[in-house]
């Protein structure tokens, strides 16, 4: 064999093994099992999330609430969303079924401060309550993130996550999220677990949903019977 073509014949060689290794490895990438670098040709990209710093680490305690998720042992993976989402509910206004709260203001609840520290968040009354916001325009919504507290490990019940046209949820209501567990809301019986709070939050797939109002439920948690918000973000974009 001359020079020439053992050097041709040892390139493709490596040419070969090199892409089947490129191949492996973006394979074993979370974005590509959910998309990611397929959809990143048709306009999809992962929405930017900047975390607050963690609080704990572990549960410290043992939490006994039926329907629990275990506590996530990795950083969720990317989510996707169309090209140029990002969070709406920045700044946007928030109605509360208390409008008084104990501590705080309403309006920290979309202020951009996730962090857990004293100061950042808002406590609202006893039993039932609600918080609602105002994207103030129709908007698709792709994932929904809540924080309510992540200071200390705790989980909080009747956690409902609703969307619809009016202020009033009068009109077009859906359900997103629901883990009621024995309709104690009056919402209905929800599928979804309780979780103990994180510095991640709980992410939420809208699934591109178009609506104008976010309603979000609690019911106490499992050391008291208060709620508690530090932020909620919405990812989406405003309907043309």
């Amino acid at each position: 064999m001359k020079p020439t073509v053992a050097k041709s014949a040892i390139a493709g060689v490596v040419i070969g093994i090199t892409l089947l290794a490129v191949n492996h490895f973006v394979r074993r990438d979370p974005c590509f099992r959910r998309g990611g670098l397929v959809s990143a040709k048709g306009g999809m990209g992962p929405i930017d999330i900047k975390l607050p710093k963690p609080m704990f680490q572990g549960t410290k305690e043992n939490i006994r609430v039926a329907n629990l998720r275990k506590l996530p042992v990795e950083p969720r993976p990317p989510f996707l969303a169309p090209l140029g989402t990002r969070n709406v509910a920045l700044g946007k206004p928030v109605f509360a079924s208390d409008e008084s709260p104990i501590i705080g203001e309403l309006e920290m609840i979309t202020d951009g401060d996730k962090e857990a520290a004293d100061g950042s968040y808002v406590e609202l009354g006893p039993f039932l309550q609600q918080v609602t916001i105002d994207l103030e325009a129709q908007h698709q919504i792709y994932a929904i993130l809540v924080w309510h507290y992540h200071k200390q490990p705790c989980v909080y019940f009747d956690v409902i996550v609703q969307v619809g046209d009016d202020r009033d949820f009068i009109t077009n209501v859906r359900t997103l999220f629901n883990n009621d567990i024995d309709n104690s809301a009056g919402l209905g019986v929800g599928k979804d677990m309780h979780y103990v709070e994180t510095n991640q939050g709980e992410l939420i797939d809208a699934k591109g949903v178009r609506a104008r109002y976010v309603r979000l439920y609690s019911n106490g948690n499992n050391a008291s019977d208060l709620n508690h918000y530090i932020e909620v973000e919405v990812y989406g974009k405003a309907v043309q």
